[in-house]
């Protein structure tokens, strides 16, 4: 009996030290029985070293399958350093880009993870953690402009899921859902997260427009433009002093750990946390210039 031809490509890619296990019956369990998914193995290990092979074995999959399958739209379902890849691996092909339906990215540090600058603060390529530390967002930024995107976030400390900080995942164009309870391992299996994904692929999405541009926008933006910069957790503004307040109630706040990491943080009117990030010692000078002519970002929004 001849086969019937699939509806939908899944691809369903896992994270560092990890099997495609988890992910492929998170993939199994969303899919329709008119589903083909496509979730390849990279090796425990191997996630440990080099980024480019483990590119190169998803591309090659994704290849093949569209190549399969030319007629049939996809989806992307990935997880923490699963997303990263994924993110290079659509930069390197926008031809494929209008055939993904959707884009769903869980747990995926795009603007850099702050352990893997942890563990290489200056950045002599300490295996995974090299490219882990490495600012994405402007690459996946010009994908989630296109393709529908939902990020997917976990919070157990009040700022990441005890390994990539909220603030890491956050990418303009994409829908937000954070989590509160999920870890970062969980972020694969849990029930929660099954349904939120279900109900972004329950009704026609589209890219969501760039943020209004307004003081705290330009701030992040100026923060985050500071070399070294990694997005960090918000667990530790409380501590935070404020350095500058502006006219509408926004403030830049700084915070300094026991071993002379600057962090620097910016709330909003309401006393919020909007934006926290740190550098390492290399970079400690550039962070406080960007502090020193912060008030030049609140003159330029007039």
């Amino acid at each position: 009996m001849k086969s019937l031809q699939p509806q939908l490509i899944l691809f369903s890619q896992h994270g560092m030290t990890d099997t495609n296990q988890e992910m492929g019956l998170l993939a199994h369990g969303l899919a329709g029985p008119a589903c083909h998914v496509v979730a390849p193995a990279l090796g425990y290990v191997n996630t440990l070293f080099q980024i480019e092979p483990l590119i190169q074995i998803v591309e090659r999959a994704a290849d093949q399958a569209l190549r399969r399958y030319p007629a049939i739209p996809a989806r992307v379902i990935a997880t923490s350093l699963g997303g990263v890849i994924w993110v290079e691996v659509l930069t390197r092909h926008p031809e494929w880009w209008s055939r993904i339906e959707s884009l769903v990215l869980l747990g995926s540090p795009l603007g850099g993870a702050h352990l893997a600058r942890m563990v290489d603060p200056f950045g002599w390529g300490l295996g995974m953690a090299q490219h882990l530390s490495q600012n994405r967002r402007p690459l996946a930024e010009k994908i989630t402009a296109v393709i529908p995107t939902l990020v997917v976030a976990g919070n157990t400390t009040g700022g990441d899921d005890g390994t990539v900080t909220l603030e890491s995942t956050k990418l303009q164009h994409a829908h937000f859902v954070c989590l509160d309870g999920v870890s970062h391992a969980q972020l694969k299996n849990h029930l929660a997260v099954a349904k939120v994904i279900q109900a972004f692929w329950s009704q026609p999405r589209a890219p969501l427009p760039a943020r209004e541009v307004s003081l705290i926008a330009k701030l992040i933006e100026h923060f985050r433009a500071v070399p070294g910069m990694t997005d960090a957790s918000e667990q530790y503004f409380p501590e935070a002093k404020t350095v500058f307040a502006f006219g509408d109630g926004t403030s830049v706040r700084t915070w300094t750990n026991l071993v002379g990491v600057n962090h620097v943080f910016i709330a909003n009117a309401d006393g919020r946390c909007e934006y926290t990030g740190f550098v390492g010692w290399v970079h400690t000078a550039g962070l406080q210039q960007a502090i020193d002519s912060a008030p030049q970002v609140a003159c330029s929004c007039g």
